[in-house]
């Protein structure tokens, strides 16, 4: 049997009706081989633990995102960090970035958090995932990936998972759209908390303001995904705009330009008089601070979903992703 033949017989069954790629023979022998080396490791000895390698696993990367961002349904308790569990998340995220992770390691440990790299077992490509050990109060403060092939270019970012329906499996499949990509997933329902405590987008004292904090320090330039409901006041199947600050104008008109191209009716906050186009978000407020780009893209229920639109939305945004990640910056 040729590798082609093999090629087309090897087919998985996704859950939920998601039409998936079937695994190419490529990625059947990253699996095969990833669990031999798996069988053969040896246990590591005592007092040695701080000292390994992050540890390797072979995931649907997508469904993994996707299963963790849908507890937020579940209005599980919430309480933010306070400022010494924020100081040590900045400093593991700084150390990530920078190509360390055994310092990244340890200051994650003080959270409750650890670095996993991953290997997607669609596209092959390897991802640094920073999340919770356990299922405590740390497990509702959101997750973070980043490429382990290429340095960070950009990032993703997604705030109301659940809460804005569909952004979560948009998030996990812009990750996968172009190299050098970060993800920045919050882990709570925005309800969940008191007072808006779990309102990431406007908290200060969140994780996933810290983490994008981080990023903006260091040039990152980043999409935040939120959800609208469509009606005569908002007529609008995007609405894209910079939020606190007009510091991207180039990159919004792009992809705004992408979107139109796709025949969406946008509304540029920057020239438009627009509902909802984020001036209090605290990301875009500290992108202002930082002279950091920062796009604010508001979809309507049919650009985040898996019909004709919800394709041409997820096109424009990948190719707006493609551009930074080749960008000069």
């Amino acid at each position: 049997m040729s590798p082609a033949d093999l090629h087309t017989r090897i087919k998985i069954d996704f859950p939920w009706g998601i039409t998936r790629p079937s695994l190419s023979l490529h990625a059947l022998v990253l699996l095969v081989t990833a669990s031999m080396l798996i069988g053969c490791q040896a246990e590591p000895r005592s007092g040695a633990e701080d000292k390994r390698p992050p540890a390797r696993e072979l995931v649907d990367l997508e469904d993994r995102i996707t299963e963790y961002a849908g507890r937020a349904k579940d209005r599980e308790p919430y309480t933010p960090l306070d400022n010494d569990q924020r100081e040590h998340l900045a400093h593991g995220v700084g150390a990530l970035l920078g190509g360390d992770l055994e310092g990244a390691g340890k200051h994650f440990s003080g959270i409750g958090f650890r670095v996993t790299t991953l290997t997607d077992a669609v596209s092959g490509r390897r991802y640094h995932e920073v999340a919770a050990r356990g299922s405590g109060v740390e497990s509702r403060w959101g997750r973070l990936y980043v490429s382990a092939d290429a340095g960070v270019r950009w990032s993703v970012q997604v705030p109301h998972p659940v809460s804005d329906r569909g952004t979560e499996t948009l998030g996990a499949r812009l990750l996968e759209s172009a190299p050098g990509g970060a993800l920045v997933v919050a882990g709570a329902h925005r309800t969940s908390g008191e007072e808006g405590a779990a309102d990431v987008a406007h908290r200060t004292d969140s994780a996933f303001h810290v983490v994008i904090a981080e990023l903006q320090k260091r040039g990152v330039p980043g999409v935040q995904i939120h959800g609208f409901a469509k009606d005569s006041d908002r007529p609008y199947d995007a609405i894209v705009s910079t939020g606190a600050a007009r510091t991207a104008p180039a990159d919004a008109g792009r992809l705004a330009a992408l979107m139109e191209d796709r025949r969406f009716r946008v509304c540029k906050g920057w020239s438009d008089r627009c509902p909802l186009e984020g001036t209090t978000n605290v990301q875009g407020r500290t992108a202002k601070h930082l002279d950091a780009t920062f796009l604010h893209v508001e979809l309507a229920p049919a650009l985040r979903s898996d019909d004709a639109k919800g394709v041409r939305a997820r096109e424009a945004l990948s190719e707006l992703l493609e551009g930074w990640a080749g960008a000069d910056r």
